[in-house]
């Protein structure tokens, strides 16, 4: 079922509304910044290494064990939440912000270029 014209402006309101205000969570993914699986796999690895030693320098009386136990564990987790840089390769959508549409123009022809500009991106 589609949308009334008047449930279409409500809508369209709101998202201008989390743009302008929310412009840094909608901007997010587009930052070209990705988390990478590999970071959190050798992050996990990384952190569960540092669990066996700070394990083992609890174990055995060695406080310096424990200690760079610890220090594997705060750099794995570091490492598995820090975020990388997208491939150059891929294409970005541009960070300029966007125009709304003018309000003289009908409908139809907004949800053309609504239409056009989504399946632009990819």
């Amino acid at each position: 079922m589609p949308l009334s014209e008047q449930e279409q402006r409500l809508l369209d309101e709101m998202e201008r509304h989390l743009m302008h205000n929310d412009a840094d969570v909608v901007s997010a993914p587009r930052d070209g910044r990705t988390i990478s699986y590999r970071n959190v796999v050798y992050g996990s690895i990384t952190v569960l290494v540092g669990l066996g030693l700070l394990v083992l320098g609890v174990a055995i009386p060695q406080i310096i064990v424990g200690v760079v136990g610890f220090v594997f564990m705060v750099g794995g987790v570091i490492l598995a939440v820090t975020p990388t840089r997208a491939a150059s390769g891929t294409t970005a959508r541009s960070d300029a912000p966007q125009t709304p549409p003018k309000s003289s123009a009908s409908f139809m022809d907004r949800m053309n270029d609504r239409w056009d500009r989504r399946h632009e991106g990819g």
